[in-house]
């Protein structure tokens, strides 16, 4: 773990990481506002609710990455990301439209070519009745944004009522997903309210469904 967590980009130091012993490869956990790109063999993990994850890669460079953003888009002009002594980045990339610009800007920055660019989209459920349905305004943000930019959206599993938890291969851009049936959703809620909340360590089991 500590040699790839060396080789992680600098960008990164800040994503929590654990050891996957069933599939035997490093996982980084991304939280909302978070994204995470590697070239390396390993998965990306995180826990959706309302919130989107795009799982972008560039098959032919070998490298991916995956965020997680909570609300479609923000006029508000993009503060600079941040990646300070606590290594977060800024609330920008809470924000769907920052998201994606971060996360596909990276991947190119770091070998990937546009025209090679593919997609995998999961999340904006609408996890509890009371809420105004923010899961399908991030659904329809990010489909209009991939069809504009040109990227092939090869898979997607969005909308429903359960939150999901997904694992992400930059590098196959193989992707797996559970849905969390037993899992409250209004913690899916708290957990996509507060930036500082951990996701659960727990291996992906049982029901998996492969993307």
């Amino acid at each position: 773990m500590e040699e790839y967590i060396s080789n992680c980009f600098p960008e990164f130091v800040h994503i929590n990481h654990y050891f996957d012993k069933q599939r035997q490869c490093p996982v980084s956990k991304i939280l909302p506002g978070e994204f995470f790109i590697s070239k390396s063999h390993s998965l990306i993990a995180t826990t959706l609710g309302s919130c989107i994850s795009a799982c972008i890669w560039d098959e032919h460079a070998k490298i991916g990455g995956m965020n997680h953003f909570m609300l479609p888009v923000t006029d508000q002009e993009e503060h600079e990301v941040n990646w300070g002594s606590r290594g977060k980045s800024s609330d920008s990339t809470r924000y769907g439209n920052f998201a994606m610009e971060h996360l596909v800007n990276t991947i190119l920055k770091y070998g990937g070519r546009k025209v090679n660019l593919k997609a995998k989209v999961f999340g904006g459920g609408k996890v509890l009745k009371k809420l105004s349905d923010v899961g399908q305004r991030n659904i329809e943000f990010v489909l209009e944004y991939l069809d504009n930019e040109n990227i092939e959206i090869v898979k997607t599993d969005v909308g429903s009522v359960h939150p999901r938890k997904v694992l992400f291969d930059p590098t196959t851009g193989q992707a797996f997903v559970k849905k969390l049936y037993n899992l409250q959703n209004d913690t899916i809620v708290r957990r996509e309210n507060d930036y500082r909340s951990v996701i659960d360590n727990s291996e992906v089991g049982g029901e998996v469904e492969l993307f």
